[in-house]
């Protein structure tokens, strides 16, 4: 019996053929046996850069760089603001923080630089 590879984006070992594609029932993810076959995953790491391009891991410190209104708040987080243990998360907000007398927050990466 022919066995078919595992899905590449979440290693599901269901997957099964429809004409040239094969598609995983648990990921939805659809790839040729060619693709399989270079063991081409997509890429699930992305790099998040500040507005300078230094690249920002988990549990940095950035600064703000611009004065930011909060959404649904008359406050402001002011440019200098420092932020510490930040952590990236998918999406258009790719920051997600606590800032002190303000709380969580999420922020873009675009309006923050590496401290």
């Amino acid at each position: 019996m022919n066995t078919l590879p595992p899905c590449p984006a979440c290693k599901s070992p269901y997957a099964y053929q429809s004409g040239p594609l094969l598609i995983c029932p648990e990921c939805a993810h659809e790839w040729t046996p060619a693709a399989s076959a270079d063991d081409t995953a997509p890429n699930t790491e992305r790099e998040v850069r500040d507005a300078n391009g230094n690249v920002l891991n988990d549990g940095d410190t950035v600064t703000v760089i611009k004065d930011l209104k909060v959404k649904g708040s008359s406050s402001v987080v002011k440019v200098g603001t420092k932020v510490k243990n930040i952590r990236l998360v998918d999406g258009d907000h790719d920051i997600d923080c606590k800032i002190d007398g303000i709380g969580p927050i999420k922020l873009k990466s675009e309006f923050v630089k590496k401290a």
